[in-house]
């Protein structure tokens, strides 16, 4: 049996053998919670993007919707795919139009092993419906 002399120190070493494992975990949660929030928003962004769409057949009311419903993403027209562009000009089955939103996450931490991703909303809807 050890004597108590011998066992001072080993708790600081188990808990610096143990801290990058929990820090990970710690980090790798709240990476994964930006992601489901910023995933959440981009879906109700689009689902208020082709409502407006689908009401008033306007995409560039659309886009301004789908925009203002996610102000903290800062969205650009550019990340922003209405289709299509009119709802008279719908060839898909009868009369659908769909927003899709592209948006780049990139994660904070830097510690996790994993590149930048492209998260997207989508929301589908019948014209004039």
């Amino acid at each position: 049996m050890l004597t108590p002399s011998r066992d001072r120190g080993s708790a600081a070493v188990e808990f610096a053998l143990v801290l990058p494992i929990l820090l990970l975990l710690a980090i790798g949660i709240l990476e994964f919670g930006r992601a489901y929030h910023v995933q959440t928003t981009l879906s109700n962004a689009a689902r208020d993007g082709v409502r407006v769409m689908a009401l008033q057949d306007s995409a560039t009311a659309a886009r301004a919707t789908a925009a203002d419903s996610a102000p903290s993403l800062t969205l650009t027209d550019a990340m922003i795919d209405v289709t299509p562009s009119s709802c008279s000009s719908a060839t898909t089955a009868p009369g659908q139009v769909s927003v899709t939103i592209s948006y780049p996450f990139a994660l904070v931490s830097g510690f996790l092993p994993i590149d930048d991703l492209t998260l997207t909303g989508r929301g589908t809807m019948r014209c004039f419906g």
